[in-house]
């Protein structure tokens, strides 16, 4: 199975370019309320307050785009930001046979992933990614899609024993 929101791409450097400049005219907004016209008192704050909130919550909301692919005997998780500079792009890509589980947490707008699978050095890996541009149909099927892979790893062990 193929899950990407790679095609979403365009629509948030559209909001990241949107925040910016809201960001921006909340600033000079500021400045010209607070030395020209000085009617709103510490309200004023509020135009550069919402604004920077906003990015801010753009921004650590993790990674934009999101891709996964279970096709073959292999899976391969990549998750990066539509900004270049703003984040280490990660992509991991192991044999199914070595995903052991997963999880799905949601806390408030954020959503991540990790994946524990095994490893020679330590016994088991913790992969993290961040979901939280997914929608909810998407998270489902990738969350089927694991389970199915997870299901036939465990039914392999019972038949080795």
């Amino acid at each position: 199975m193929r899950l990407s929101n790679r095609n979403k791409a365009s629509l948030y450097n559209f909001i990241n370019t949107l925040l910016l400049i809201i960001t921006a005219a909340g600033f000079a907004a500021f400045f010209l309320e607070e030395y020209k016209f000085n009617i709103m008192g510490w309200e004023s704050t509020l135009f550069i307050i919402i604004p920077l909130f906003l990015l801010l919550l753009f921004y650590f909301s993790g990674r934009q785009i999101f891709e996964y692919d279970s096709d073959g005997e292999a899976l391969h998780f990549r998750n990066r930001n539509v900004i270049p500079f703003l984040g280490k792009p990660l992509s991991d890509e192991f044999p199914k046979y070595k995903l052991i589980s997963f999880d799905v947490v949601s806390i408030f707008f954020i959503k991540r992933l990790y994946v524990r699978v095994t490893s020679k050095n330590s016994g088991s890996a913790l992969l993290k990614y961040e979901v939280s541009y997914l929608t909810g149909k998407e998270i489902n099927d990738l969350k089927i899609s694991l389970n199915k892979v997870v299901k036939a790893n465990n039914d392999k062990k019972t038949e080795r024993r």
